[in-house]
């Protein structure tokens, strides 16, 4: 099932780069049908709030809003929130019509002191590009895990995960940026 699930995201894929301009510009986020939900549907709203956020700060290009959606403890492999801010920077620079596209299957919530949340999500960052006014894909993901955690009064992102290794046919996937 996994499999044909992947295997149509790459159709998908590819039918959006090849059409480029049909690719939607404003972001989207739905949970599957199905998805594994362990959690309150007032966390889960707050959860799908910041992805919300996120979205419209990148719709608007404000890069200090986005940042909001990260914790200051924020790590992916090397890259930590600043790290996140220069790519993110140079995404707003070089790139208009920028939108996500999120499909959580998994949403797991640990209460605690500290709550933290593990939502496994596929998805993809689009954008028009400067240079040839055509749709481009930046990057895609398939059952990543997004890490986050509950500070301040707010879920922010902390971290990332992948749920399967990088398959080195495919060479060396991008960071996802959420």
């Amino acid at each position: 099932m996994r499999g044909r699930v992947l295997i149509a995201m790459a159709l998908v894929g590819i039918f959006f780069s090849i059409l480029g301009a049909g690719v939607p510009a404003s972001g989207a986020l739905r949970i599957d049908t199905g998805a594994d939900i362990q959690a309150d549907a007032e966390t889960v709203d707050h959860i799908e709030e910041v992805f919300n956020r996120a979205e419209d700060a990148i719709g608007e290009k404000d890069l200090d809003a986005l940042m909001t959606v990260y914790a200051e403890t924020y790590r992916y492999q090397d890259l930590t929130k600043e790290d996140m801010r220069k790519i993110w920077k140079g995404f707003f620079e070089q790139y208009d019509r920028i939108s996500t596209l999120h499909a959580f299957s998994s949403v797991v919530v640990k209460p605690g002191k500290h709550s933290t949340a593990q939502i496994t999500c596929t998805g993809a960052l689009w954008a028009t590009s400067d240079q040839s006014d055509q749709r481009v894909n930046l990057s895609a993901w398939a059952g990543d895990i997004h890490h986050l955690i509950y500070e301040h009064g707010t879920w922010r992102i902390v971290g990332q995960g992948r749920n399967a290794p990088n398959r080195p046919e495919f060479g060396q996937a991008p960071p996802p940026l959420f």
